[in-house]
């Protein structure tokens, strides 16, 4: 039996999360702001938890239906069957969103849903569930818009870019998922080179690394649908023990890190060891203005600081143009892909552009630039220049 899903994603990466849902057993795949919707069986939202690298979560939807007030959306939330899908014993906690809603607080009507979902509980076994905001065993999503409240049960519960590793996580860290992403939008295929020259925590090279071996990034972890009372215990098995049966064991592979940071380098080092691909992947301390290719063509791509690592704007503003001169000098036949929020990124590293494509990291409104670097065909620019 077919139902209908929902995954948020990083905005911006809607029309990748349509292709690989649709890679892995999706229907009626739609697109929309923030994430895509689709249609499956209950064996394609369980591959979804397990395999999809750019979905947040992997939402059911359970009710939809017209409102005006908060009381409607109470009786829409009273008449799902919550009962048949968890139990009392389950601890429980509800996020609602609104887009548009002429109904001024968001908190209330947050009430009024676990309300509904209490009230149909005592009336189904005179028990209530209880709330847990830090850790709940269940997640139920409320989006609202100008009239119309849709219903969803969260079949992931951690959100999916937390793959069950990483200890030593830095600050603005980039999510899993956006690094994922990126690297579908790079073109990179395993077998290409890949170089990360200012890695963070590595998350580039993590992703990198299980997209080379076949790992599905869900096989650390745990998911929400494991609970449901509808589980199918077989079918989830199966499916689980068929992405075990394609990993790849570690080998050392054409990707490489790096960071001027030692610091850096050393949380690179023990998320990768963490992720059990510490032999998988080169890493050194180093100074991109001075770092030599590993290859004679690959794919370069990163995160740069912009204020938090390195410093003070002023210091930024030098800096970009020698990225330009390195990119210059020492990477053609490399692809390389700056992810920023800074604006002065794209003024002063002084090369054109080839793709500018705007994504969001959390909140944050960023930029992907693409640069190719072909030999001889690049002119610098003076500085300021886009």
């Amino acid at each position: 039996m077919s139902e209908s899903f929902f995954s948020p994603c990083p905005r911006g990466l809607e029309p990748a999360l349509a292709e690989e849902l649709a890679t892995l057993g999706a229907a009626s795949i739609a697109p929309t702001h923030g994430g895509v919707g689709f249609s499956g069986d209950w064996r394609v939202c369980y591959r979804a938890n397990l395999e999809s690298r750019l979905a947040t979560r992997v939402m059911w939807r359970l009710a939809e239906g017209r409102y005006q007030s908060e009381e409607d959306i109470y009786r829409l939330a009273y008449g799902v069957t919550w009962a048949k899908w968890f139990t009392v014993d389950d601890t429980i906690r509800i996020h609602v969103t609104a887009k548009q809603s002429p109904l001024k607080s968001l908190e209330f009507i947050t009430l009024r849903i676990k309300d509904a979902v209490c009230d149909h509980f005592r009336t189904v076994t005179g028990k209530r569930p209880s709330v847990d905001t830090a850790n709940p065993a269940i997640r139920i999503h409320a989006f609202l818009t100008r009239d119309r409240v849709t219903l969803y049960l969260d079949t992931s519960g951690e959100p999916l870019y937390k793959r069950g590793f990483k200890p030593a996580a830095v600050e603005a860290p980039l999510k899993e998922n956006l690094a994922a992403g990126i690297l579908r939008l790079s073109g990179w295929q395993p077998g290409e080179a890949l170089l990360d020259p200012m890695c963070g925590s590595g998350t580039f090279l993590i992703e990198a690394a299980q997209i080379a071996l076949d790992i599905a990034p869900g096989l650390g972890r745990g998911f929400a649908f494991e609970r449901f009372r509808h589980l199918d215990r077989a079918a989830w098995a199966s499916i689980r023990q068929a992405a075990e049966a394609r990993r790849q064991p570690p080998r050392r592979l054409k990707i490489y890190g790096s960071d001027i940071v030692g610091e850096q380098v050393r949380r690179s080092r023990v998320n990768l060891q963490s992720a059990g691909l510490g032999d998988c992947v080169v890493l050194d301390r180093a100074d991109f203005l001075k770092l030599e290719p590993p290859a004679q063509s690959g794919v370069l791509v990163t995160n740069p600081p912009y204020g938090v690592r390195i410093g003070e704007a002023e210091e930024l503003a030098a800096l970009y143009p020698q990225f330009g001169d390195a990119l210059k000098q020492r990477w053609s036949g490399w692809r390389c892909y700056f992810l920023t929020a800074d604006p002065a990124l794209p003024k002063l590293i002084g090369l054109k552009a080839s793709k500018r494509t705007p994504l969001f990291n959390g909140a944050l409104e960023c930029r992907l630039f693409e640069y190719r670097m072909v030999a001889g065909s690049m002119r610098r620019k003076p500085a300021g220049g886009e």
